[in-house]
């Protein structure tokens, strides 16, 4: 190995990537970090050294915010130029954004999965594991922040999103990859703003959100049923932060309580502020004391709310919080 190669860490989590076909048909987390790069062909002519740590074995369903935040502890303290995570595509943009938030430092983190076990015609997971391999030890990556790379396409962990069940191309952002590769070489097109940074070792104190979307003909019962078991609350939306007149009273009772973010439920684009002035509207509901989401999906919304919470923050300093998301 040369003296300068470069050093990537690649810690495993499970999920598809690392399952293969059991006898009753079913797939489960089955393979090591070590079993994983073993099946990537052409690692070792890229010259990275690569280390493993098997860090869980399970389903990305079944990851919680304790196992996350160990994770970001133990990525802190790996002397390597790199790090990359594979886990279950479930979960990969709750992981990929909380890694953003609690990390800091120019050291690339990329977090990657597959669509396909590795028992199935097709598997993505080795091309992904190489593509994200490259990314981590990437130079050119320094100072991008935590990015998910699927498809060799590379994007910013604030902005992507799982946008098929299935596909292997199911990895999008708004407004697009911030970069991609190409030829075994590595290409950033764009550099997102620097996003706030948390302590992980601070998130102790328990803490219990939720995910409300608003559908037609909702009358606000199940939102004032739901107030009594949650510390904060993301209302998904209808276009740019609009509701039904109906749940208008139950979000007033429940800002008054607890903070109560205002997010959009089509996947991308602003909550406005100012626009409509309807009651149910976003202007409405912000002066009722909602906190904007601003660019933030209900998903990334709630990952920042739980953060923040359970680093007890007090409703002034969440609402200072998400005025910083651009």
């Amino acid at each position: 190995m040369a003296d300068n190669a470069r050093n990537v860490a690649v810690l495993s989590l499970g999920g598809t990537i690392a399952m293969t076909t059991q006898t009753d048909g079913g797939a489960t987390p089955t393979l090591s970090a070590d079993d994983l790069i073993a099946a990537v062909p052409g690692l070792a002519d890229t010259g990275i050294h690569v280390e493993v740590h098997d860090f869980r074995r399970l389903p990305g369903a079944s990851l919680a915010f304790s196992d996350l935040l160990e994770l970001a502890v133990k990525v802190e303290t790996l002397a390597v130029d790199g790090v990359v995570i594979t886990q279950g595509t479930d979960t990969i943009e709750e992981t990929a954004y909380l890694l953003d938030l609690v990390t800091t430092g120019d050291t690339p983190i990329v977090v990657t999965g597959a669509m396909r076990n590795a028992s199935m015609a097709g598997a993505d997971g080795p091309a992904n594991v190489l593509a994200a391999i490259r990314v981590a030890a990437s130079t050119e990556v320094r100072g991008t922040g935590c990015v998910v790379v699927f498809a060799e396409e590379i994007h910013a962990a604030r902005w992507v999103r799982k946008t098929h069940a299935t596909s292997p191309t199911a990895f999008t952002s708004y407004p697009g990859p911030i970069g991609y590769v190409a030829e075994d070489r590595v290409r950033i097109t764009a550099r997102p703003t620097p996003s706030l940074a948390l302590d992980p070792r601070a998130a102790a104190s328990p803490a219990r959100t939720a995910i409300y979307t608003v559908g037609l003909g909702d009358d606000g019962t199940l939102l004032q049923a739901l107030g009594d078991h949650v510390d904060g609350l993301v209302v998904a939306a209808f276009g740019a932060g609009h509701v039904p007149m109906a749940c208008v009273d139950a979000l007033s009772d429940l800002a008054k309580r607890m903070p109560v973010v205002l997010a959009t439920r089509t996947g991308s684009g602003p909550v406005l502020r100012q626009t409509y002035g309807f009651p149910g509207s976003e202007s409405d509901l912000l002066g009722r004391g909602l906190i904007s989401g601003s660019t933030l999906d209900p998903i990334k919304a709630r990952i920042l709310l739980q953060l923040l919470l359970m680093t007890a923050a007090e409703k002034d300093q969440i609402t200072q919080a998400f005025s910083t998301v651009s």
